[in-house]
């Protein structure tokens, strides 16, 4: 039996997100949820990063960067969606938060619709 990567953490982080969803519901802004997520950790002593910058570089030239919403207990990268659906898109920029900041473990919540969506992305290998 395969032991899941930070079970628990992920339980508590999607906790954190149905306990939202049930108070404001469904539809707001994308930043609404960050920030309400925000709140939320602190008020379970969760330790959290907002759009902390990871450089991205191609031949020791700085030529982007990448910033994911929210990163818990430098653990799980959790991005907050309000769209139609989690699609290939979405998956691809967690993959690569994953990749660039070294975290294993990812978090889409989507709080668009009259049910909360969540996918769970783990990073078996980088590339």
């Amino acid at each position: 039996m395969t032991k899941l990567l930070e079970k628990e953490l992920v339980y508590k982080i999607v906790g954190c997100a149905i306990f939202i969803y049930n108070k404001i519901g469904h539809g707001f802004r994308e930043k609404t949820y960050e920030k309400a997520l925000c709140v939320e950790f602190e008020d379970q002593n969760l330790s959290y990063s907002q759009q902390m910058s990871y450089p991205i570089y191609y031949k020791n030239h700085k030529v982007d960067e990448f910033i994911p919403d929210l990163i818990i207990e430098n653990k799980v990268i959790a991005e907050a969606k309000t769209v139609e659906s989690i699609i290939d898109e979405h998956r691809g920029q967690l993959i690569n938060y994953l990749r660039i900041s070294g975290i294993k473990v990812g978090l889409i919540i989507n709080f668009k619709h009259s049910e909360l969506q969540w996918e769970r992305i783990v990073l078996e290998k980088a590339r």
